[in-house]
Formats: structure tokens, C-alpha cells, sequence
């Protein structure tokens, strides 16, 4: 099942969500994500966390290989290739982020049309569960760090324009405005606020 992504301006996107609890049937939990996995790919993104089809729960998925598997046409390069990362993380804490910041410009599945620089440390240590509720703590570094560093934001009740200056948040409040009324071009199924136009 795909589900449509809601768009920013829903307040289910500023809820710091809330844990799987132990008792959440198995099979459910497998279905919601196998039908994450199948949302995200839908709309060609590499990463979803549960706040984005509207269910204020700690979990996410990612599948890093579009952002850390060279295409044909890149340069050899005599540095390892970034390993990918799909998988599906519940109830995770952070337990660290460190290393020197760096920036890329992010986007996000519930804010189409818009990117920024966003800066964030290469290495974090994540403690999660898997499907099977098993828990992991687990290093990760690079571009994968990043995307479950963005995506954790989400159950945190953080977008990445939130951690842009005053003054960039300024500029982009209007395309914000119109985007939540869903006056934003999107290949994909969204849901916006109550009162929006499109849906």
C-alpha cells in the first residue's frame, strides 16, 4: 500500500512521536514497512520516517544505495565505497554524533521543491530495534549518517528548515505557505492540511 506523504503545515510533522509499544502486532509491524519501503521508493526517496504518512510512531526506513553507489560516470576514487544501508530502524535513540560538521543540501519528501544546505556531523551511534524487535547499537558514518540523521529529526518533530538561519527561514516562508495550501508541482501522492487546495 502507498500511502500518501503529508506535507509540511500538518502538525503531525512538529510531534515528537511516540514508541512502538512491545505489544504492536508483528505482522502489523511488518506490513506498515514493507508499505514505508514501498511509499518511499514510490516517490523516489532514499529515506521515511512514520510522521510522513501521518502515524506519530518512532519509526523509520532508509535506503541509502541511490546516495552512496557511484554512478558509471563518476571518477575512480581510491577511497572505500560507502557501504548501503536499507533498513528499517524503530523506537531509536541517538547516542552520539560526532566528527567536524559538514553540509549538503537536503530536501525532503514533505517539502517538495525546496533544498538547503544543512550541516551535520559524519559519525553517530544509533541504538534501535529491528523488525523482529532485536536491539542493535550500531555505528554509521558518511551519507548514511546523514539520512538517518534527517530522518530521526522527523520523530523529533524537526524538519530540516528548521535548522536553517533566521533569515533563510524567512525567505522560504511564503513556498512553505503555499506548499502546505498545496500549491507545490509533486510526482507523487500527498496529503495537505485541512483547508488545502489540491490533494
Amino acid at each position: 500500500m502507498i500511502y500518501p506523504i503529508v506535507a509540511v503545515g500538518d502538525p503531525v510533522l512538529k510531534t515528537r512521536a511516540k514508541d512502538l509499544p512491545a505489544d504492536f502486532s508483528p505482522a502489523e509491524l511488518h506490513q506498515l514497512v514493507q508499505d514505508m519501503f514501498e511509499t518511499m521508493y514510490s516517490a523516489h526517496g532514499v529515506g521515511l520516517a512514520a510522521p510522513q504518512v501521518g502515524k506519530a510512531v518512532r519509526l523509520f526506513v532508509i535506503d541509502s544505495g541511490p546516495m552512496v553507489t557511484p554512478d558509471e560516470d563518476d571518477e575512480p576514487s581510491d577511497e572505500a565505497p560507502e557501504p548501503a544501508v536499507k533498513r528499517a530502524f524503530i523506537n531509536p535513540r541517538m547516542v552520539s554524533e560526532t566528527g567536524e560538521e559538514w553540509g549538503f543540501e537536503e530536501g525532503c519528501l514533505s517539502i517538495p521543491g525546496i533544498r538547503e544546505l544543512v550541516h551535520r556531523c559524519p559519525d553517530i551511534v544509533l541504538r534501535y530495534e529491528d523488525e523482529n524487535r532485536q536491539v542493535h547499537e550500531e555505528g554509521f558514518s558518511g551519507m548514511t549518517a546523514r539520512i538517518i540523521q534527517h530522518e530521526y529529526d522527523h520523530l523529533e518533530g524537526v524538519l530540516f528548515t528548521d535548522k536553517l538561519s533566521a533569515f533563510k527561514k524567512q525567505l522560504l516562508k511564503g513556498k512553505l505557505a503555499r506548499i502546505s495550501k498545496g500549491d507545490v508541482h509533486h510526482e507523487y501522492r500527498m496529503k495537505f492540511p485541512v483547508g488545502a487546495g489540491r490533494r
